[in-house]
């Protein structure tokens, strides 16, 4: 049955709440990582590459806000402390000092990460009935879906 943020238990509320946050957590975390990246990225590939690098933390940056806005209709507080994400993302902090092909392969494990995390909260709200999230998470899934596909396709 499919129900609104306000008719969610409690219990419901804050589990997806909680697998929001995480997902929030390590899409700041590829943000920054997308961001480092476009400035550091050079070689021969480094014009389309900044503007890839440059599409993620853009995307990334709007997905950020969706994701903590959806916390807070299921009336629950939003992670909006840097350290706090980056002691719970999958997705870790790089320095930027990589080649092209290093940045690629980190980016593209973000990409599968955040897919990966983003289908599992989906499948939680779906499993409450929380058809909002769900299809949030569904739409967040298809975009690092793609995002990993370009970048696989950089390595083939």
């Amino acid at each position: 049955m499919t129900q609104t943020a306000n008719a969610l238990s409690t219990d419901a509320k804050t589990a997806i709440a909680e697998a929001l946050n995480q997902s929030v957590a390590e899409t700041t975390v590829t943000t920054m990582l997308a961001q480092n990246f476009h400035w550091n990225v050079k070689g021969m590939a480094f014009a389309p590459l900044h503007q890839l690098f440059q599409q993620i933390y853009e995307d990334h940056f709007q997905a950020q806000d969706d994701l903590a806005e959806r916390i807070r209709a299921l009336n629950a507080h939003a992670e909006g402390m840097l350290a706090g994400m980056l002691k719970r993302s999958k997705v870790t902090e790089h320095d930027g000092h990589a080649s092209d092909k290093e940045m690629i392969k980190m980016m593209l494990e973000a990409q599968e990460t955040l897919a990966s995390t983003i289908a599992g909260c989906g499948e939680l709200a779906a499993s409450h009935g929380d058809t909002l999230t769900e299809d949030l998470c569904i739409g967040r899934g298809e975009v690092h879906e793609k995002f990993a596909w370009f970048l696989r396709s950089h390595l083939a």
